[in-house]
């Protein structure tokens, strides 16, 4: 589960994060109200109006509607308004969605931090995620903070560090000073992300996260070590031991379908093809997948209806997926271990006559226990569904139905 940059800094300042500190909101007319409370709590005279979206580079993304950066500066007061309405309620196209872009539904008015002192800033790059290969946590870290990091990786990779946590003992302090050593920082600077560090990795365990990601780490002109941008993704199966994070759930900033299909207890992922996929399994789903795209066609969707699949969960899972436009076939390809397969055969047969008709072909693949009575419901049902027994059989089935 995302969470949008304010929620994530909720989380890092209860686990001793310094971040940029900020007022959310999603009327223009609270902006002034917000940048004066603001002021009141940390001094600040200029603010950073940032839209608040699920996606990265909101910098360098535009407002369709304004043409305004999805993160800008507002010197002084009487700038807010003007950049608030610039932002709230248009559509914010950047690199990472695509060309219609996000709504804006919430903006942060956050404090400045760029201020001049005795010393320049610096910006790094920070992350905690799970190294898959190793199965041990990971801090990656980087000089060169506020750029992209897959830039950094691709041009100057010596400037990537690692640093690997054994999960018996935790994050060590020995750690925690050679990232801020390998950040070139010293002093007070030093001890400051000594602190940052442990407590970014605390929030990261605690929360049950899959990533943090801080782009920029700021270091003040005074030496201070801030959070000025988080990104955080949390492991869903964990959930339900932090419910006030799962209250955190935006549904706006999802695809309807997925959230429909979710609420309906299905299993499913939006793609860009042109052939349904409706399987039991995520294995399954996969090899699916795979068949289809090598006999010329292209999944339109992940969809896995679990371990039973009666009319009304088959129904439900017809509706999800013809919602896409896109769709020309719907391959079901069940295996008959739990469930048997002339009931999902006959859970096919009256979801498509309770739904009246389906504008696309189906062709069902049933496997397993009672495959043969399967099949012959299938074949004997009058309805535009073709049976298949092997699963080439069926992939080539959708490609001549696709020709």
């Amino acid at each position: 589960m995302n969470l949008h940059e304010f929620q994530g800094k909720s989380i890092l300042s209860k686990y001793g994060v310094a971040v940029q500190r900020g007022v959310v909101v999603d009327k223009v007319e609270e902006a002034v109200e917000a940048a004066k409370k603001l002021t009141d709590e940390t001094g600040t005279e200029w603010y950073v109006v940032k839209a608040q979206i699920h996606a990265g580079g909101r910098g360098k993304g535009k407002v369709e509607e304004t043409g305004s950066n999805g993160v800008v500066l507002a010197k002084g007061i009487d700038e807010v308004e003007g950049k608030v309405k610039g932002i709230l309620g248009g559509h914010l196209v950047t690199a990472q969605t695509n060309g219609k872009g996000k709504k804006v539904n919430k903006v942060l008015i956050a404090e400045d931090v760029y201020y001049p002192g005795e010393s320049e800033t610096s910006e790094f790059y920070m992350s905690v995620l799970l190294n898959r290969e190793s199965g041990r946590n990971i801090i990656m870290y980087s000089t060169e903070g506020g750029m992209d990091i897959e830039t950094v990786a691709e041009q100057t990779p010596h400037l990537i560090f690692k640093e690997e946590i054994d999960p018996r003992v935790g994050i060590q302090g020995f750690q925690a000073r050679k990232i801020a050593f390998n950040l070139g920082l010293s002093g007070n600077a030093f001890k400051q992300m000594t602190k940052f560090v442990v407590s970014l990795y605390n929030a990261y365990e605690g929360c049950d996260a899959a990533m943090f990601e801080i782009n920029p780490v700021l270091k003040t002109s005074d030496d201070k070590i801030i959070a000025v941008d988080s990104k955080v993704t949390l492991d869903g199966n964990s959930l339900f031991r932090h419910p006030d994070y799962a209250a955190m759930r935006d549904l706006t900033e999802e695809d309807p379908t997925e959230v429909e299909a979710d609420n309906a207890g299905l299993n499913f992922v939006k793609l860009d093809g042109n052939v349904g996929c409706m399987v039991n399994g995520a294995g399954l789903a996969m090899a699916t997948m795979d068949i289809i795209k090598l006999s010329g066609g292209n999944p339109a969707n992940f969809l896995d209806v679990g371990g039973t699949a009666d009319a009304e969960r088959v129904e439900k899972a017809f509706n999800i997926i013809l919602k896409d436009p896109n769709v020309k076939a719907i391959l079901i390809n069940i295996f008959g271990g739990i469930v048997r397969c002339d009931r999902v055969a006959q859970g096919v047969v009256d979801a498509y006559k309770n739904m009246g008709s389906i504008p696309v072909p189906i062709i069902v693949r049933l496997q397993g226990t009672n495959a043969v009575e399967a099949k012959k419901l299938i074949d004997e049902s009058g309805l535009n569904v073709h049976s298949a027994v092997m699963l080439q059989e069926a992939a080539d089935k959708v490609k001549e139905l696709l020709a």
